[in-house]
């Protein structure tokens, strides 16, 4: 089915990636799971202290906080995004070690400051690898 991200959430993904760069961001994304669309992200702080430029961090109640604030908002919650600094978009073992199956998994490749490339990855089944999900992004960054 695939993923669509409207304009303001992917606006709002690419200022958070923008902003932390060096360091990686990361967040929720929320809309409806019957469209495969994404209307609104939430920004989690990244708690990582020990290497922030190439890891994220962010405590089960911060995530718990995040998602229940937008459920009951009436979204449902379809993944999550993060940015890799001077880095592809691609996952990493890291990234598909901490997956969840079911969910989306929007990495933004960030190079000097700029997001370069937005792509979005599902777990598999039996979590060997992690697959590219087709991605429409309604408008690109700002």
């Amino acid at each position: 089915m695939g993923l669509r991200i409207d304009t303001s959430a992917n606006a709002e993904i690419c200022r958070h990636a923008e902003a932390g760069y060096p360091h990686e961001v990361v967040g929720i994304l929320a809309g409806s799971a019957a469209e495969g669309r994404v209307s609104r992200v939430m920004a989690l702080h990244n708690e990582r202290a020990d290497s922030p430029a190439n890891r994220y961090q962010v405590s089960g109640l911060a995530v718990m906080r995040g998602e229940s604030s937008l459920e009951a908002a009436g979204l449902d919650i379809l993944g999550y995004y993060h940015s890799h600094p001077d880095h592809p978009s691609t996952y990493s073992d890291y990234d598909r070690d901490h997956a969840l199956p079911n969910r989306s998994y929007v990495i933004v490749s960030v190079v000097s400051a700029r997001v370069a490339t937005t792509q979005s990855w599902r777990l598999r089944e039996d979590r060997s690898a992690m697959d590219e999900e087709p991605l429409v992004l309604e408008a690109p960054c700002p």
